[in-house]
């Protein structure tokens, strides 16, 4: 088992928050007079459709590496619907531009079979918040 570990703290000055993974980071903050937030950065509504595209797009290009393939293009639309607060669906779009040929419909369903945020938001998994 991997786990991946991120760690958020405030910037220094505001109530946004950065988030960091080894070398890359995130800001991350509420709309402009929500809560204190100043619009400095994504909310949790925006990473997660971030989170849905951005793993399929990589798993696609795992997949066509996997087989050989050529991608030139992948465009992945992530239409992430909520409702009180919760998300209640997604809706997810994949154009896939390769050499002539190439059955892209079959290289978006195996990368959607081997997605691990696609299998995560679609089965839930547990998650628990210490104090």
């Amino acid at each position: 088992m991997m786990t991946i570990h991120a760690t958020f703290r405030t910037i220094p000055g505001t109530q946004a928050a950065e988030g960091v993974i080894d070398d890359h980071a995130v800001v991350v903050d509420r709309p402009a007079g929500v809560a204190g937030g100043a619009g400095m950065g994504l909310n949790g509504g925006q990473l997660l459709a971030l989170s849905i595209g951005g793993c399929l797009a990589n798993d696609v290009r795992y997949v066509a590496a996997e087989q050989g393939v050529e991608v030139d293009d992948v465009v992945v639309d992530v239409d992430l619907d909520i409702a009180d607060g919760r998300v209640v669906g997604a809706v997810v779009r994949v154009e896939v531009a390769a050499s002539d040929g190439v059955d892209t419909a079959d290289l978006v369903a195996r990368a959607e079979d081997v997605s691990t945020i696609l299998a995560a938001v679609r089965s839930g998994f547990p998650a628990t918040v210490n104090p």
